[in-house]
């Protein structure tokens, strides 16, 4: 089990996986007359610099990323209500990345309305080369159903993680999305 956001956080968990979508133009998409599950406005790339391994991210190349995402999306970080997260599971890794996205997301966030995270590795595990295609299919299909899923085995969140002082929550159950 992927302990992701938790106190059990040990270690990542390997899982097997691949995973397609059908990209189009927005214009093609309504054009042809397809069904629209998701609309990616920007997006961005970056890669970590230096870091402590493969299981400790670099806080201020994801903060520069999600910067950059939003940026090119023309979006507001106040905006974004949740965020499909990466979400290892790890003790150190997942403290970094809460904490990086806090730094973005949270800048004029009304501590009311706290950004929700998850992580599609407590349900299916590291999908390794899958793993973002994975967490792009369960953001889509969330939207889709307006439903955010519950992440799965957080039991007690990590306690690296200053959850008390980060307008930041988990998706500890299943909830509406707005």
């Amino acid at each position: 089990r992927c302990h992701t956001f938790s106190a059990d956080a040990d270690g990542y968990v390997r899982a097997e996986g691949c995973g397609l979508v059908l990209l189009k133009r927005l214009s093609d998409a309504e054009r042809d007359g397809d069904k629209i599950l998701a609309l990616i406005k920007g997006s961005a790339v970056n890669q970590d610099g230096a870091s402590n391994g493969f299981t400790a991210p670099n806080g201020p190349a994801q903060q520069a990323v999600i910067r950059q995402a939003l940026t090119n999306a023309r979006v507001e970080p106040p905006s974004i209500s949740y965020v499909e997260c990466h979400g290892t599971g790890t003790e150190l890794g997942d403290p970094i990345e809460v904490q990086a996205l806090a730094a973005v997301y949270c800048e004029g966030r009304d501590a009311e309305n706290p950004i929700t995270v998850g992580s599609i590795k407590s349900n299916i595990g590291h999908t390794e080369c899958a793993a973002g295609i994975a967490g792009v299919m369960k953001a889509a299909l969330a939207l889709q159903h307006r439903i955010i899923p519950k992440t799965l085995h957080v039991g007690t969140p990590n306690p690296h993680i200053p959850w008390d002082e980060l307008s930041v929550k988990i998706a500890e159950d299943s909830m509406d999305w707005e």
